[in-house]
């Protein structure tokens, strides 16, 4: 039976935050299923958010995309003007199986510096001991080839 996780918080600007799911065994398994985020300083700027989850630890936090990252989990895009536009969000998220930690940040493309709100839902899965061992290895890979 699977149950759901949720983490919420505050990321200050280029601060990568890790959020620890790593169990003794690896014996289970998470999937994003839901992720929202907004800026702390509501209406009192104008961000253009862009958050990122990531399998591993990051070295460079840029304000772009780019899906062919192999450690990206899901990202998050986040618009809001001061002036009588309209708030936007796009949220977009893999349903890769993972069973490590993941590691979260947000760059402000806008330049601004208030830091993000964020709102994660992470399903919890059984995984088998070949299952487990495959998840294991392929982190270990993506671990190695940096």
């Amino acid at each position: 039976m699977s149950k759901t996780l949720s983490f919420r918080g505050i990321v200050d600007m280029g601060v990568q935050q890790k959020i620890n799911l790593r169990t003794m065994k690896g014996k289970t398994g998470y999937k994003i299923t839901k992720l929202e985020i907004i800026n702390k300083g509501t209406g009192t700027a104008a961000p253009e958010l862009v958050f990122k989850i990531y399998s591993k630890p990051q070295t460079s936090f840029p304000a772009t995309v780019d899906f062919s990252e192999g450690d990206l989990l899901g990202m998050a895009y986040y618009t809001s003007y001061t002036t009588g536009g309209a708030n936007t969000s796009a949220i977009i998220f893999d349903n890769q199986v993972f069973n490590q930690d993941i590691y979260v940040y947000a760059e402000d493309a806008a330049s601004g510096t208030d830091p993000c709100n964020y709102y994660i839902e992470i399903e919890t899965i059984s995984l088998s001991d070949v299952q487990s061992t495959q998840l294991t290895l392929k982190n270990l890979r993506t671990i190695a080839s940096r």
